[in-house]
């Protein structure tokens, strides 16, 4: 058992400031054996102590801070790998349009921060809702175009809309 914070009352600051000190080094190794480069583990691991300042300033006691400290770090690196995956398909998708329809690079920095945005929101639906929630919402098709595609009833579909459509609210309402 690792006793983590000096004492119970400590101030959140000096909790994070502990747990930096005793684990960083630790958490940057554990980053460069799984990303291969120590740019990206300093990186990562800066935004795994960044995320305890912002998200949470009341760090609790742990029994295992490593683990706490991974889960993290494993949380943003999914996040980091599932957002440029989302680029380099835009990438890919806008490199085949005529150099005159091609957008500005504004103009694609705002699309593809759309996209990680978008990718977000949805991030934690199941495949076959968020399926449904886009071949309604950037297909346009109808629910019982959706069901007649998806070879589903129209009461699978408007069910799976009803979670498609909560989830986004409450993602919003949340973030």
């Amino acid at each position: 058992m690792i006793t983590l914070m000096p004492t119970v009352d400590a101030p959140p600051q000096h909790q994070v400031h502990t747990l930096y000190q005793s684990h960083h080094a630790w958490l940057v190794s554990w980053l460069k054996r799984r990303l291969g480069c120590i740019h990206h583990a300093n990186d990562l691991a800066h935004d795994t102590f960044l995320r305890l300042i912002t998200k949470s300033l009341n760090v609790p006691h742990l029994d295992e801070p490593r683990a706490f400290l991974s889960t993290i770090a494993h949380g943003l690196m999914v996040d980091q790998f599932r957002h440029k995956a989302v680029e380099q398909a835009y990438l890919q998708t806008i490199m085949h349009l005529p150099a005159a329809m091609a957008p500005s690079p504004e103009e694609q920095l705002a699309m593809l921060e759309t996209l990680w945005q978008l990718d977000q929101l949805l991030n934690g639906l199941k495949p076959v809702v968020r399926t449904v929630f886009l071949l309604s919402k950037l297909e346009g098709l109808t629910y019982i175009e959706i069901a007649e595609t998806m070879k589903v009833s129209l009461r699978t579909v408007e069910a799976h809309m009803a979670v498609a459509l909560r989830h986004v609210l409450l993602t919003r309402t949340s973030a």
